[in-house]
């Protein structure tokens, strides 16, 4: 999708704890009644509609998302006029649970021979003064995976975590490109610029013109993770949107991609190494 010559190209982006998912499933498979989406300007929100024996309707938001409460007698109509009203007050409130996410998925590191940490879902261990020309992942006894880190065993805490974190960003970066071509020819897409990103509060982001941007952190996660993020993004190329026609054609490539996104969030709230 191409944008005009005199728009500006159009990006969506997949938050930490993306708010942006389709309505969930139950056990069995079907959409949740209670679970609807509304759009305010670009941004499309999911909440979950309860109706009980109240005589107004009510916000909730917390870590789970927004929840609205209405009277039985409530016409939806209404119900949106309602959110629609309060969108500026909701929009900050969820940007503030984001935000508070963000701050959950870091926490102080030791940065020594013997630190481990998240890499492509398994835990690697760091060593030092190997004598390894390069840094490089080696597999040991059992299965066990060592970094052998380019550098002498007196070096300083901040020398190791610049050298690990540009390994992780080196190997971002040869993931993705690996990945995205496959999605490519699947979705009939094709990417202008691939960018590793550091943004404090989203995974990915896409423009219509083709301009994909994701979180080297990505890395410390599962392949399945990383193809639904790759997925998500390209899908945008489709669909500048989040529309049902939109999750449509990321599960037309990645069927059951609701498990991958779970587990992205679920993630996103445990602590990664500190950079």
């Amino acid at each position: 999708m191409k944008p005009s010559a005199s728009s500006e190209p159009t990006q969506f982006a997949l938050d930490f704890g993306a708010q942006d998912a389709p309505p969930p499933k139950t056990a069995d498979g079907q959409r949740d009644p209670n679970a609807r989406l509304i759009t305010f300007g670009g941004n499309v929100v999911e909440y979950t509609l309860k109706r009980g024996k109240r005589r107004t309707i009510g916000f909730t938001i917390d870590d789970r998302g927004l929840s609205v409460s209405a009277p039985r007698w409530v016409l939806l109509r209404d119900i949106e006029q309602a959110l629609h009203e309060r969108q500026r007050w909701i929009l900050d409130k969820l940007a503030e649970w984001q935000a508070r996410r963000a701050r959950m998925v870091v926490h102080t590191t030791k940065w020594e021979h013997g630190t481990t940490l998240p890499y492509l879902g398994r835990t690697i261990t760091v060593a030092l003064g190997s004598g390894t020309p390069v840094t490089r992942l080696q597999l040991g006894m059992f299965g066990q995976e060592t970094l052998l880190l380019a550098l002498p065993e007196d070096a300083s805490e901040q020398r190791i975590k610049d050298t690990v974190q540009g390994w992780l960003q080196t190997e971002a970066l040869r993931i993705y490109a690996e990945r995205i071509p496959v999605f490519e020819q699947q979705l009939g897409v094709k990417i202008s610029q691939l960018k590793l990103s550091s943004a404090s509060t989203r995974w990915g982001s896409a423009t219509s013109d083709g301009k994909i941007r994701l979180h080297w952190r990505l890395v410390h996660f599962g392949p399945d993770v990383i193809d639904y993020v790759i997925a998500h993004e390209l899908a945008h190329l489709r669909e500048m949107n989040h529309s049902p026609r939109f999750w449509q054609v990321v599960e037309s490539v990645l069927p059951g991609f609701e498990q991958a996104r779970r587990a992205l969030r679920d993630a996103a709230q445990q602590p990664l190494p500190q950079f």
